[in-house]
């Protein structure tokens, strides 16, 4: 199949409008300025409409207003911008809608820089938005995987029924490798009898609400939510494993910085050092069970983030006190080497059992 090379931005973007999304609704902010552009030029083609709102606030209950009615909506922005949209986003989770967002990290906190960072993941995975909620949270490493996961996430957001957001940085958003779009996984995907489209007399009338004026209502809703989230852990929890299979340490990273410590895992390998690399795909929900049982073989573990130790507290937890494990982490826009990961590993490797 022909591949076409692009920027991670345009990748989402064009993936998006290939799994049937034509409504698209955001507002400009480095580094992911060009996934809105794309969709300014190529959403008429198709019929869709692209919309410059007015804030992060405006574009992110528009989104919140498309998707009640059942339609594949996404939205887009880097870090600051999804600050301004998370209680809109809590209104989504509670109004139990489906979309996708996309977030293109940058340095913070605040405005921060507009180089690279992973400094939302707390934010992403913990306390997007107010109250008991979760969305789901994927990290792509490559450009190829920015357009699998952008289509695998409107999927899965409909199947849930709750936000989905790619979980990019400025590195991703900006490098240009070859895209397949025909290597693209489909699902097939239940019927929106719950959205707002009109009955015709057919049905009673969907209404689309997150307000519960009774307490026992509205714990038995979020009860029901925190099934759907045990359920999607046990099904949709993705990751990849690289040289563990005799691993004495492993490293934990996520998105770029999985790229660069794969390259450290495979120098420290030819210096005799049985490193490996755990790379979680979706953060929420986080791989703990695999990572668990990795815990059994290896001596320690390294969380290699470009922030200062969010990701951290995950793995102490999925591991459970059975190993060490310590943080390596660059951060205000600065991406780490692979010399100073295999560093890390070295010191690892050499320091006390």
């Amino acid at each position: 199949m022909a591949k076409m090379l692009m920027k991670g931005n345009e990748a989402i973007a064009e993936a998006a409008i290939r799994a049937g999304c034509r409504l698209f609704f955001g507002y400009p902010i480095t580094p992911q300025t060009e996934l809105s552009e794309y969709m300014a030029k190529n959403m008429p083609k198709c019929g869709g409409l692209s919309l410059q709102a007015e804030s992060e606030i405006a574009a992110i209950n528009m989104v919140l207003g498309a998707a009640s009615t059942g339609a594949r909506v996404i939205t887009s922005s880097s870090s600051p911008g999804i600050s301004l949209k998370s209680e809109g986003i809590s209104y989504i989770i509670g109004s139990d809608l489906p979309c996708v967002i996309v977030n293109v990290q940058r340095g913070g906190p605040g405005l921060g820089g507009i180089q690279p960072a992973q400094s939302d993941y707390n934010q992403a995975t913990k306390a997007l938005g107010h109250g008991d909620g979760h969305i789901i949270v994927l990290a792509p490493d490559s450009v190829q995987e920015m357009a699998a996961l952008t289509a695998e996430a409107f999927d899965l957001a409909d199947i849930y029924r709750m936000p989905c957001m790619i979980f990019a940085d400025g590195a991703l958003g900006q490098m240009m490798e070859p895209v397949d779009f025909e290597a693209v996984p489909v699902r097939e995907l239940p019927a929106k009898d719950w959205a707002c489209t009109g009955t015709g007399g057919k049905r009673v009338h969907n209404i689309i609400n997150s307000l519960y004026m009774e307490p026992e209502a509205l714990e038995k809703t979020v009860v029901e939510r925190f099934e759907r989230y045990k359920k999607l852990a046990e099904n949709e929890t993705k990751y990849e494993e690289f040289m563990l299979d005799d691993a004495e340490y492993a490293v934990v990273a996520y998105g770029i910085t999985a790229r660069i410590a794969k390259t450290a895992v495979i120098n420290a390998r030819r210096k005799g050092i049985k490193a490996g690399l755990f790379r979680p795909i979706t953060l929420y929900p986080f791989p703990e069970k695999p990572l668990n049982r990795l815990a059994d073989g290896v001596k320690k573990f390294l969380s290699v983030e470009m922030n200062m130790g969010q990701m951290l507290n995950d793995v102490k937890v999925a591991v459970e006190c059975k190993k060490p494990v310590i943080h390596f982490g660059r951060t205000g826009g600065v991406i780490p080497t692979p010399e100073e990961v295999l560093e890390q590993l070295e010191k690892l490797a050499g320091g006390a059992e």
